[in-house]
């Protein structure tokens, strides 16, 4: 089986973790659409003593940011894309003349999908490394764990996953969507074209899909006044649900309604298709599966599935297309690129505009200088920070194909406005 896995092997082929293809800082060619950034000139930096008041990893040359993923454990066939992308982009920025003139240079912990340990490696990243920014986290879990960590040590998170949202921190910028930007929107959207009327939600057994069900079962229940027949939740990294297939075959559901995280979608999808659920008829919604799950699912195994996010590698817009080109060219063109992965590349990027339009890398600067910033570079599309941390971005739906890639069908017209705190949903 070749995914993203624990032990970094499989399809990128052997070696691709080795430090040449870590360390490729340079030579990469800038996205066309990074000509909308300005270059700074080394030359031209400013005063150490200038933009760095509070004793960060900040020397004349250099700016040192933390990278926190989990690369082994269930949950790295998701996060290993994110630690690619936030490398892409911190190599094109570089490549452009840095932050401020200066070089970002990166330090990587592996949070281990183990929440005290990304606790543990957010403290080494803020108290004895002094990162001026840390890129990281996949599960709402991993990021409840570390957020008390950058609030009292006042660091900068951006953290890239899709979430429940029901959080707003100073020290959190969100480039993934919020409930009401997927959760919501998609269950409108499920309900209007399919007539759906009866759910059955899944998850894993965490906060995010316990919290994203709720909002779920309300706006289900309340909203569209249709019903749930069934709600089941599994432990990260489980592996046996013939159970719970079974009582969706007897249950027959309109929509089953799948927020399963990790490794466990593997499992999941293939014995969804082994028990002869078809989901070209079986109507399946995910808010979990990106691209880079498929990877590992086989896109056979859960092709005519629909997910709703705000990126497909699929998109078709100038700034996707050079932007998968220098992830590919960097990584491997057998790589894949799901929603997390694109979110995660926002982050160095949005970081380096704050800074910026800041001109400081102090992190009570770039909270007050977040709101505001705007990124017509990302490959989503145009987006733009809210005052509450969070991005308007704009809500789509695809449907999986056998190779493992989405077809857009369906998007809004303009960005939505993140609420991470809807009436009644709370």
């Amino acid at each position: 089986m070749s995914h993203r896995n624990g032990d970094n092997s499989g399809r990128r082929g052997s070696g691709w973790l080795t430090p040449s293809r870590r360390n490729i800082l340079a030579g990469i060619a800038a996205l066309p659409a990074m000509s909308l950034i300005p270059r700074t000139s080394f030359a031209e930096a400013p005063a150490t003593s200038v933009v760095n008041t509070t004793g960060l990893a900040v020397t004349d040359t250099e700016v040192t940011v933390g990278i926190l993923h989990s690369v082994t454990g269930t949950m790295a066939i998701s996060e290993t894309g994110s630690v690619e992308a936030e490398k892409l982009a911190i190599a094109q920025i570089n490549e452009q003349g840095g932050v401020l003139g200066r070089k970002i240079k990166f330090i990587q912990e592996d949070g281990a999908s183990d929440w005290p340990t990304f606790a543990e490696k957010a403290k080494k990243l803020l108290v004895n490394d002094k990162c001026a920014s840390v890129m990281g986290c996949w599960t709402s879990a991993s990021r409840k764990a570390v957020l008390p960590v950058f609030e009292q040590y006042n660091g900068m998170l951006y953290y890239p996953t899709f979430y429940e949202g029901l959080e707003q921190s100073k020290n959190v910028i969100y480039t993934g969507q919020e409930a009401t930007q997927q959760i919501i929107a998609g269950l409108d959207w499920v309900t209007k074209e399919k007539g759906a009327k009866t759910f059955y939600l899944l998850g894993s057994d965490y906060i995010w899909p316990r919290t994203s069900n709720k909002i779920a079962r309300k706006h289900i229940e309340n909203h569209l006044k249709t019903k749930v027949v069934g709600e089941e939740y599994f432990p990260l990294g489980s592996t046996q649900f013939n159970s719970v297939i079974n009582k969706i075959k007897l249950t027959k559901p309109d929509v089953i309604y799948a927020i399963i995280v990790g490794g466990s979608n593997v499992a999941f999808y293939k014995q969804l298709k082994a028990a002869g659920i078809d989901l070209s008829k079986q109507t399946l919604l995910t808010i979990s599966v990106t691209e880079d799950e498929i990877d590992g699912i086989g896109g056979e195994n859960i092709a005519g599935a629909y997910a709703c996010m705000k990126y497909f590698q699929s998109l078709d817009n100038p700034n996707n297309k050079a932007f998968v080109a220098a992830f590919k060219k960097m990584w491997g063109e057998k790589t894949v690129i799901g929603d997390v992965t694109q979110a995660a590349y926002l982050g160095p990027w949005l970081w380096k505009l704050t800074a910026e339009k800041a001109g400081s890398f102090d992190i009570d600067k770039i909270a007050a200088a977040s709101p505001g910033v705007e990124f017509k570079g990302a490959p989503e599309g145009y987006v733009r920070i809210h005052e509450n941390h969070h991005l308007w971005s704009k809500t789509r739906v695809g449907r999986a194909r056998p190779d493992g890639q989405y077809d857009l069908i369906y998007e809004t017209k303009d960005l939505v406005e993140p609420d991470p705190f809807p009436k009644g949903y709370q």
